[in-house]
């Protein structure tokens, strides 16, 4: 109870925003992790996972594979377009481009490209451009990875960034006081709103995120100031992720999947 009116005076005081009903989901399925990071799942049927540094893709007849012993271990993997993945190695700044069946495409040392430049963050972007953000200088940059050039976009970031996320168009980061920005590719940078303390989350769009805190998950509209959470039967869990209405709550040893619509 206390807990309770602790995120209700959070989320209608602070911030602004106000708590409503719990959003009903419905239960699809249950299937075995085996030991595997569950990173989330495409548009097309197959499911992502990395497992002793190897990174694979998987579908209900076929499994693909993908690893290279000598860059270290995979930072983050970026599957928007399931074509082109990106993977990549912070360690030795490289990015790595596989294609649908995890072939390698391209390999980009960034440091032999430009050395001013440390990635900790990487996104495919449009035009044939990757996201980074370079924390040598604290901007988001656009990297063309065809003529290996690249351009700064926006100022420098003054607060330290919690959480990156990025689509074709967008950039996203949360800094360390919970505000929400986007910027485009043209270089526009836009307020969304500050968000609830939160320990997991994922941005859906520039209007919607799903944030969770104390083994409980939240939708979050930043347009109608509106924070639902989200029933679930899982007491506790690793991670989640939700895409095309399909939310997946995944343990230490099974994802299970729940049909459910955000406002």
């Amino acid at each position: 109870m206390k807990k309770t009116l602790f995120f209700f005076l959070v989320f209608c005081c602070t911030i602004g925003f106000c708590q409503s009903k719990k959003l009903k989901t419905t239960a699809l399925d249950t299937k075995e992790l085996e030991n595997k990071t569950y990173i989330g799942f495409d548009g097309l049927g197959n499911n992502y996972y990395i497992k002793d540094n190897v990174f694979s893709k998987q579908n209900e007849s076929q499994v693909w594979e993908y690893k290279n012993v000598a860059l270290g271990k995979i930072t983050s993997v970026d599957y928007v377009n399931p074509l082109k993945i990106v993977v990549f190695y912070e360690d030795f700044n490289t990015i790595i481009t596989l294609d649908n069946q995890l072939n390698e495409i391209q390999k980009l040392n960034i440091f032999e490209i430009d050395n001013a430049i440390f990635a900790s963050k990487v996104g495919l972007a449009s035009q044939d451009q990757f996201w980074i953000y370079n924390s040598l200088t604290q901007q988001i940059m656009l990297f063309d990875y065809l003529k290996n050039t690249s351009k700064a976009i926006g100022n420098p970031i003054q607060e330290s960034i919690k959480y990156t996320q990025s689509d074709f168009n967008n950039f996203y980061w949360i800094d360390e006081i919970n505000n929400w920005y986007s910027i485009d590719i043209f270089g526009k940078i836009t307020l969304l709103a500050n968000i609830p303390p939160f320990e997991k989350i994922q941005i859906i769009d520039n209007e919607k995120l799903l944030f969770s805190r104390d083994n409980i998950i939240y939708s979050l509209n930043n347009q109608t100031k509106v924070v639902h959470e989200i029933e679930i039967v899982e007491k506790s869990f690793q991670n989640y992720y939700y895409k095309d209405q399909i939310l997946a709550i995944f343990t230490n040893q099974q994802i299970k999947n729940y049909k459910i619509k955000l406002p």
